[in-house]
């Protein structure tokens, strides 16, 4: 594993301006873990931009093998933080899974993962889908037409099977998501069965982001949900389809997160505010000039120490553009998001949606009054760092006041409207439980998984 060793700031251009003080660190040597997708960008860019070096900090980054691993690594303190799916520091922090406080300063990205299913199932879904003018196959494409592919296989004694990337990842979410939209059952999990495929239509299970494209090939699965570039890749590689983006399935969605554990922050406070800042300049860099910077972000990720992908599979996506069937590329300016948005901010609203979908589908065991939802969610979302680390940039001239949320922000974003999503349904994060039951298949209320039956 290739280790990238970062030298205090040498260049005129990177160094912070002569009146900007630089924060007392109590740590300054930092190891940080990432998977191989391109929404690890704003540490590599915040590494190979000198970021990291402007702030005093001397940084690994460290590809890790799997989510399981980079989040055991972060835990023990064998890595400092770490490139993570939203959800898995609140899983922790509730105990589902590992437990251990882990809480997030920096909002990663917006956007950015696709659902693909194999030739196979898209011929057999193509001929039932409508067309624009152009002859090509309308989008979003609803989960609606996948229902006879699946009864189809059923017929011929062949459980379907797709691929996510771990029980509490955006990708598990959105898949359930855009499945039962279109009326498709995709299981649920219990304290005595956590494989979340009870009462399945279409089983999901867990493969690592780079092995989604060879699974898929394989036959193993028939389709998968996971972040850039392995959509691209299935394309590339003439052995998929790319169905939906998430961009299409929930407008705007929040992503991935910069964990660190509780203990970190309080025991290094001035480090913490520090990598939040690089961190910022980072998503800053990918988005400013209306993303003229892709190219450049996209050959820094093509390099084998961060994805490794090809350069033109990465950029399909990361310049602005989604590609479906081969040669249907679409405009997609918004497929990647890293600072555009406010997506940096911490949102309170988005560790709800986050939690709102763990007990939907019978992660959290038992109902939760609504309160129960804002406390975790403040636990571990950690808006006031991000502001004080903002704060510290416009006073620095990196940024201006509106760049950011006002001061007196109060962490939920405003109510999703229902058009920005595919089932017509709107999010509020102030009311969980009332979004909950909105919602045609899932748990609600008081409802329970006892054995292989919804009680309650």
């Amino acid at each position: 594993m290739k280790k990238l060793i970062v030298a205090l700031a040498a260049s005129t251009a990177l160094t912070a301006p002569a009146t900007a003080e630089m924060l007392d660190l109590e740590k300054d040597v930092l190891t940080f873990g990432f998977i191989k997708l391109t929404d690890m960008a704003p540490l590599a860019v915040a590494y190979e931009q000198g970021f990291f070096d402007d702030e005093g900090l001397f940084v690994t980054l460290e590809a890790q093998a799997n989510w399981k691993v980079l989040l055991d690594g972060v835990i023990s303190g064998t890595l400092d933080g770490a490139h993570m799916l939203a959800g898995q520091p609140l899983a922790a922090t509730i105990g589902y899974g590992t437990e251990a406080h882990i809480i997030t300063p920096f909002s990663m990205d917006l956007n950015g993962n696709g659902i693909t299913v194999s030739n196979e199932v898209w011929e057999m879904m193509k001929p039932n889908l409508p067309t624009n003018d152009d002859g090509l196959v309308s989008h979003p494409i609803s989960a609606s037409y996948l229902k006879p592919v699946i009864e189809e296989f059923n017929a011929n004694g062949k459980p379907f099977n797709m691929g996510m990337v771990f029980p509490v990842s955006t990708h598990n979410y959105e898949l359930r998501y855009w499945l039962a939209a279109g009326g498709i059952e995709p299981g649920y999990y219990s304290p005595e069965d956590v494989t979340g495929q009870i009462g399945a239509e279409a089983f999901l299970s867990v493969t690592p982001p780079p092995q989604m494209p060879a699974t898929l090939e394989a036959g193993t699965i028939s389709g998968y949900c996971v972040g850039e570039p392995w959509n691209q890749q299935a394309v590339f590689k003439g052995i998929g389809v790319p169905v939906i983006t998430d961009y299409e399935l929930w407008k705007n969605n929040p992503e991935k997160v910069f964990g660190i554990t509780a203990e970190f922050a309080e025991q290094y406070p001035n480090t913490t505010l520090a990598v939040t800042k690089a961190l910022i300049r980072a998503a800053m860099w990918l988005d400013e000039n209306d993303n003229a910077n892709r190219p450049e972000a996209v050959e820094i990720l093509s390099r084998p120490e961060y994805v490794g992908a090809d350069y033109e599979v990465i950029a399909n996506s990361m310049t602005g553009t989604f590609e479906y069937e081969k040669g249907d590329k679409r405009e997609v300016p918004d497929f990647n998001v890293f600072f555009r948005y406010n997506a940096t901010y911490p949102y309170y609203s988005d560790a709800v949606w986050y939690l709102t979908q763990m007990r939907r589908w019978g992660q959290i065991a038992e109902a939760k009054p609504d309160s129960w939802y804002d406390e975790v969610a403040r636990s571990v979302y950690k808006p006031e760092i991000y502001m004080e680390a903002a704060a510290l940039l416009i006073e620095e001239g990196y940024a201006t006041e509106d760049m950011f949320p006002p001061a007196d922000e109060d962490g939920y974003k405003d109510p999703t409207p229902a058009e920005d999503v595919i089932d017509g349904i709107g999010f509020d994060g102030t009311q969980p439980n009332a979004y909950l039951e909105s919602l045609p298949i899932g748990l609600k209320g008081e409802q329970k998984v006892i054995g292989n039956e919804i009680q309650g």
